[in-house]
């Protein structure tokens, strides 16, 4: 058995995944530092050094804040502005619009803290939204301030700071609707103690959701008027969602000490190219219409076929990203559905991909992909 005390194990060894108030904390240094502008209360950071944070920029002092996410300044700033008013925040969107991307680095700019998270699932109960109980103690003490487990949303109350809930729409209706006296009234009824809790200033809510999968739950009417909705859309051409995809399978990749992805841009180009045209139903040139399949293909599925294709260059080839490292995972991303979505990806094959100049290599490894799964 190891002797390693779990307490420390983060600082003897990297996490896989740093949290941004850790990966970023010299930028949010640096910009609370030098940010002049008024804050509301308990933010760490003023409006305008946030949208700093997410867009990046350059500080008097030289400092240089990298963009975290690349799209509209003013769908940021709407954002930003709706914490600091009574309503809550809605971040809706496909999946791969970096909805949770947003919200993590909102909430580590304004509160320095992007942990207090609620992940939404079919299962999720309206405990954890509110609050649950030790039952250890609630049967030998009966209810009492100890025996009370707080959730995420109780202590961003209780702390003046920021709440994030992942796929609220993933949650039964009844238990999203736990939220509505929490974002109209700020307050907590906690019966069993005969008491509430009050919400310090500070403290809002982001939540995100998809409003195109299967599986979700619609919201209220009363739970909508509390929140402000900011939608959140695919990157608006092929260039802006290439530098995207890029950005971020660098920044994922070296933890894991993934090939950098220098050389790599024909290979992001390709994918991007193809998972653009299939969700458009056309091709690039718009000579030639396409069937489109039953997978959204969205940035965050042609990342994860980036990610694996350099584990394969990586760990199997010698180390350069190959057509064949992208091809399986661009096939597996595409057809979801074997019925519908092989004949979708083969027609596209032949139509699309076959003739196209300096795409020979990529058809054949696609070919070969799709050949060795039939």
């Amino acid at each position: 058995m190891s002797n390693t005390d779990p307490a420390t194990q983060t600082t003897q060894h990297p996490v896989l995944r740093p949290h941004p108030e850790q990966q970023f904390a010299p930028e949010l240094i640096s910009l609370r530092a030098q940010d002049s502008h008024e804050r509301p209360p308990n933010w760490q950071c003023s409006p305008q050094a946030v949208v700093t944070y997410l867009l990046g920029g350059t500080l008097a002092d030289g400092t240089t804040i990298t963009p975290k996410y690349v799209g509209s300044r003013r769908l940021v700033e709407i954002a930003v502005a709706t914490l600091t008013t009574d309503r809550a925040l809605l971040l809706l969107g496909v999946p791969g619009t970096a909805k949770t991307w947003v919200s993590e680095h909102i909430a580590a700019a304004i509160s320095g803290d992007s942990t207090l998270l609620v992940q939404g699932t079919a299962g999720t109960t309206e405990e954890t939204l509110r609050y649950g109980w030790n039952y250890a103690r609630l049967l030998a003490e009966g209810p009492s301030e100890a025996a009370l487990v707080p959730s995420p949303v109780y202590r961003a109350m209780a702390r003046g700071s920021i709440a994030r809930i992942e796929e609220l729409t993933r949650m039964a209706s009844e238990v999203q609707d736990a939220l509505v006296t929490v974002l109209s009234e700020k307050t907590l009824p906690i019966p069993e103690l005969d008491r509430e809790l009050q919400a310090v200033r500070g403290f809002n809510v982001i939540a995100t959701a998809n409003h195109r999968d299967r599986g979700i739950n619609e919201m209220s009417s009363a739970l909508r008027r509390r929140f402000n909705t900011v939608v959140l859309p695919l990157p608006a051409d092929a260039d802006t969602e290439a530098r995207i995809v890029a950005q971020r399978v660098r920044e994922l990749g070296a933890p894991l000490s993934l090939p950098d992805i220098d050389d790599a841009d024909e290979a992001i180009r390709r994918v991007v190219t193809v998972f653009r045209e299939l969700r458009e139903g056309v091709t690039s040139d718009g000579r030639t219409t396409l069937k489109s399949p039953t997978a959204t293909l969205s940035t965050a599925e042609a990342i994860s076929v980036l990610m694996n294709g350099l584990a394969l260059a990586a760990h199997f080839g010698d180390g350069t990203l190959q057509p064949p490292d992208v091809a399986a995972g661009t096939a597996a991303a595409v057809v979801r559905d074997p019925s519908r979505d092989s004949v979708v990806w083969r027609e596209y094959l032949e139509t699309a991909m076959r003739d196209r100049p300096g795409w020979e290599d990529f058809y054949d490894a696609c070919r070969a992909a799709d050949d060795a799964s039939s």
